[in-house]
């Protein structure tokens, strides 16, 4: 699995849950203005739910734009572009749920012509 001091990006928080091969559980923190970059995964689904203030989650292929109070959830499957931000760039709260396989992140542009 990808460490988090290799990732290209830095947020507030990152609380690691549990870890066992192939999968992961964190909780993780956003301050106003952080996000996590649009990226993809190859063999990994993302499983965000919700813990405080809004957290988005957009996708591309097929475009959708989750939102995610406390409590709320969604899954983002395998070489599906997303992102994820605090509604309006305030904070958020999340845990992400990251399994079962190889965990790798694949950086791609924030515009509408980048695609995994």
């Amino acid at each position: 699995m990808t460490a988090p001091k290799d990732l290209p990006y830095r947020i507030a928080g990152r609380e690691l849950v549990a870890e066992a091969d192939g999968l992961r559980v964190q909780i993780l923190t956003l301050a106003a203005g952080e996000c996590v970059p649009w990226h993809y995964h190859s063999e990994v689904a993302d499983i965000f739910v919700g813990l405080e203030g809004t957290t988005v989650v957009e996708t591309r292929a097929p475009r959708a734009r989750h939102l995610l109070g406390p409590g709320g959830h969604c899954t983002v499957p395998p070489l599906t572009a997303h992102e994820v931000t605090g509604l309006d760039g305030r904070p958020c709260r999340f845990t992400i749920v990251q399994g079962v396989g190889e965990h790798d992140f694949h950086p791609v542009g924030g515009d509408d012509k980048a695609h995994p």
